[in-house]
This record gives structure tokens, C-alpha cells and sequence, in this order.
């Protein structure tokens, strides 16, 4: 994140594939945005009211996906993999035409959509970037499940623990740094779920999409997957790609440290509610200068409170 300048992409991108719970077949153009415009959603299939932010208040539904809609009740599904290739690779603004609700699955991770942003590079303008800087201690418990977000003076840390009875998942473990750490892990790591779950996850009119090509399906001790894990935390790292896609609904990149357990979309939308509830909580930042090195990153001549 040495980049202080608002960044978009180059050129347009297109890809297609399925909706993993609609089962839809699904077309989508990212197109380059202007400076402070941010990410926006746009069904093009729907020719009014078709305009979705993707806002931590505008999330309707958090069952097993983000879900985002506007006031209309027009709804983008499934947005997190795509939102978190977006803040991993800084990029600040884009236009997201897709002409069905479901963002499309590709491989169940956020391989493809970072591959396909990086080979466009990005296109930086002279407008500075914002940033959201954590400035007191929130938390949210709710039986095994807990998650907090406080300060950090450099970067968005992210520390996910998850807990499964299943005997292949058992425990994991991982905690990255956001604007720091090499994401190649967290970007690949794709979702998963119980093969017990398969038949609950069709009574909700979910999973349609959904096969060996696009999820990790756990059965007993094993998995069905004949090409195995790409890396030994590939689900809690699924988890932290997860967490980082819900965190850029705030609409700036966040400078704070966030610890989950056994948690998930819900709660991390919970969590980013209760945080921007109180205006104390937070700080509104925007870069001055041409540089900034993390170890000065407080420094107030570098930081300009907007709010």
C-alpha cells in the first residue's frame, strides 16, 4: 500500500461463468471508474433502478454469501470474493456490470478475478486515497462465535479461528496482514461446506451452481476433491478471504486489527454496524503527500481528518 493515489483499472475486463447459489449463468464487465466514485454494482439486466453499492448498510442477506441491494430491492449476490481481489490489490474505483444478481463463482476462490485485475494493471490518478482508521476497542459475542475490531498504527490486520466437529477441518488457525502480507494463499483458497450439508443447503434454494469445480466438499474424514487442498489452511484462509471482501463494505481501506472465531458474514456485518454506529469509534483519513511509509503513518502532518 505505497500507493497514495486513487487507483482503477486500466482497461476493461469481462468473464462469465455460474452463480453458485442461483445457478445462473452469469456475464460481468469490470470497467475503469473515476476518482471518489468507489466500487459500483450495475444489473444490466434491469434497465431502471439498477444501481447497487456495495455498503455494509445495504447487506440484506448474509446466508452463506453477501447480499447487497438497494432501495428498489434490486439485489448483487455472492460479491465478497470479487470485493476482496479488489482491496487486496488496492484498487479504490470500479464500475461492476453483471447482467443477473450472482456475482459468478469461477473456482470457488478469488484466483481468477485477481489474475485477470493484475494482467490489466492499474490506472492511478492524482486524487489521494481515504482511509478508515479503527480508534477504539468493539467487539460482538454470540455463543462460540466472537469478533472485535481495534486500533493498528500501520495496516488491516485479520486473526480467523474456526472450529469444526467434522474430524478433516478440526481447528485452524491463520492471521495475515492485509496491506503487508503476501495473499497468494488467502486469494486461492476456495469455499467449502459438510457433504451432510448438501441436502439442507437445496431446501434453501442454495448451492444450485455448486459442484467439485467450485467448492470443497468434506465428507467424514476426507475430501472429494481429487486434487486435494492448495495449502495446509486453505479453509480459515477461505474464511480470512471472506473477512476481507465483507470489510471493504465500509467503502475505504481500513486501518485496524479484526480477530474472528467461528464466525462468518453475519457477524462481521454485525460487527461493521455496531463499529459505525458512533462516530468516536472511527476516524475519516485522507493522504497528503507523496509517500508513506508505514512506521509514520500517525504522523499528523501526513494524515487529514475529513471527519
Amino acid at each position: 500500500m505505497s500507493l497514495l493515489s486513487q487507483s482503477t483499472i486500466a482497461n476493461k475486463i469481462s468473464l462469465s461463468g455460474i452463480g453458485i447459489h442461483t445457478g445462473n449463468k452469469v456475464n460481468l464487465n469490470i470497467l475503469p471508474a473515476s476518482p471518489n466514485s468507489g466500487i459500483v454494482f450495475k444489473r444490466t439486466d434491469l434497465t431502471k433502478n439498477n444501481i447497487v453499492v456495495p455498503n455494509f448498510e445495504n447487506v440484506s442477506d448474509a446466508t452463506l454469501c453477501t447480499t447487497i441491494s438497494n432501495q428498489f430491492g434490486v439485489k448483487v449476490s455472492t460479491i465478497e470474493h470479487l470485493m476482496a481481489a479488489f482491496l487486496g490489490l488496492g484498487i479504490d474505483n470500479a464500475i461492476v456490470e453483471i447482467d443477473s444478481q450472482e456475482v459468478p463463482i469461477l473456482d470457488g476462490s478469488a484466483k481468477e478475478f485477481v489474475n485477470i485485475l493484475k494482467q490489466t494493471s492499474l490506472k492511478t490518478s492524482d486524487v489521494p486515497i481515504k482511509l478508515i482508521k479503527i480508534n477504539k476497542y468493539i467487539e460482538i459475542n454470540e455463543g462460540d462465535k466472537f469478533i472485535s475490531l481495534d486500533k493498528s498504527n500501520t495496516t488491516l490486520d485479520i486473526e480467523f479461528e474456526i472450529n469444526y466437529k467434522d474430524q478433516f477441518i478440526k481447528h485452524q488457525k491463520n492471521n495475515v496482514s492485509v496491506f503487508e502480507d503476501n495473499l497468494e494463499d488467502i486469494y486461492n483458497s476456495r469455499t467449502f461446506c459438510l457433504y451432510d450439508d448438501i441436502e439442507k443447503l437445496k431446501k434453501l434454494g442454495l448451492g444450485k451452481g455448486g459442484s467439485l469445480d467450485n467448492a470443497i466438499v468434506v465428507k467424514e474424514d476426507q475430501i472429494l476433491n481429487k486434487e486435494g487442498l492448495r495449502n495446509a489452511n486453505e479453509f480459515v484462509n477461505h474464511k480470512i478471504l471472506d473477512c476481507i471482501g465483507d470489510i471493504y463494505l465500509v467503502g475505504y481501506r481500513l486501518i485496524g486489527s479484526l480477530k474472528c472465531r467461528n464466525g462468518g458474514h453475519s457477524l462481521t456485518n454485525k460487527l461493521l454496524r455496531k463499529v459505525f454506529s458512533d462516530n468516536k469509534n472511527y476516524s475519516l483519513l485522507e493522504i497528503k503527500g507523496k509517500n508513506l511509509p508505514h512506521s509514520i503513518i500517525n504522523n499528523r502532518h501526513i494524515l487529514k481528518s475529513i471527519a
